[in-house]
């Protein structure tokens, strides 16, 4: 059985804490990092390491053993949490140098993302809207359609979908308030008539099974209290959607994940300007503070290069620099 969580006890401890203090000043959550290094605290526990000199090269690399990560992307994430942590306390002056000596690992071609169409998108929520209920999921089908509506129309983290509240809906301005998001920030999304149609008919629903529709309830739950997990999320929609969308996944691409939903609205929007006539490079930055980057070159990741961006970027060189009669090359 897994020993419940009870704080940093190692003997970097305190420096860990400390690290985590200093990061999340800076408006870094830091989740992901704290779980790891919640990991290496506990395997320094195990260990019996009493001093900092304890902790060499060779024990770093039995720590990275002893976490097997067969995906090179995954082994490095791994070994960059603890060569960052190692790196502060140089600077800090609590150790002279890192003993920390493993390299990264070559990373090989990423896959292509999987890019959801909207006819797609469409299939995806009417699947969705016809999940069944059980006896601990009432409304299960409009939640679930609700929720993925929401992450592929606005490009939301599924974290931020499962986390509104219905005081985020302000169904006066059409916005949705996105609160304590990945960076520590809040931002506001403004959503089409549509999308408001759909929200107020979910809330309606909500109301008229019982559920409470105050500022500070869940917008996503199955009991009233307690909001839908991520985890949830995402298993119902590759265990219970997915298989019944027939979707055809191009070769060298990654099967669909929810966060492929985002991808995909990155890249709609784009294409979306191009056809428009705009400038995509002069508005990148709208799209970035939309998704909640902290910049547009974290937003640039998402851009995945299709037939169609193409296609458009090609008709948009060709109108701005045609080909001369007669020119040479």
């Amino acid at each position: 059985m897994k020993t419940p969580w009870s704080g940093y006890r190692s003997v970097l401890a305190c420096h860990i804490e400390q690290y985590l203090a200093a990061k999340r000043a800076l408006s870094c959550r830091f989740n992901t990092e704290d779980r790891t290094l919640r990991l290496f605290d506990r395997w320094l526990v195990e260990q019996r390491l009493s001093s900092l000199e304890e902790i060499t090269g060779a024990r770093l690399d039995a720590f990275l053993a002893s976490r097997p990560r067969n995906n090179a992307k995954s082994y490095n994430g791994l070994l960059g949490v603890v060569r960052r942590l190692f790196e502060w306390l140089v600077d800090q002056q609590v150790i002279a140098t890192s003993p920390l000596q493993a390299d990264a690992r070559r990373e090989t071609a990423r896959s292509q993302p999987f890019l959801f169409d909207s006819p797609a998108i469409r299939r995806l929520l009417r699947e969705a809207a016809r999940l069944p209920d059980n006896p601990r999921s009432r409304l299960r089908g409009p939640t679930y359609e609700m929720i993925f509506a929401l992450i592929a129309t606005l490009g939301l983290r599924v974290s931020e979908a499962a986390q509104l509240q219905c005081g985020d809906v302000d169904l006066d301005r059409d916005v949705l308030q996105i609160r304590n998001t990945k960076f520590g920030k809040t931002r506001l999304v403004p959503f089409g008539p549509r999308l408001a149609r759909r929200l107020r008919i979910y809330l309606a629903l909500r109301e008229d099974h019982g559920f409470s529709v105050v500022s500070s309830a869940p917008l996503f739950s199955f009991d009233g209290k307690s909001a839908i997990s991520t985890n949830s999320i995402r298993n119902t929609f590759r265990d219970h959607l997915v298989p019944r969308l027939g979707l055809d996944v191009p070769a060298g691409s990654t099967g669909p994940r929810v966060h492929s939903l985002r991808h995909s609205f990155a890249v709609r929007t784009l294409l979306r300007w191009y056809r428009e006539g705009q400038n995509p490079t002069t508005r990148l930055h709208h799209l970035s503070t939309f998704m909640g980057h902290v910049n547009p070159n974290a937003t640039a990741v998402y851009l995945t290069i299709t037939s169609d961006l193409l296609q458009e970027a090609n008709q948009r060189f060709e109108a701005f620099a045609p080909t001369r009669t007669g020119a040479t090359s």
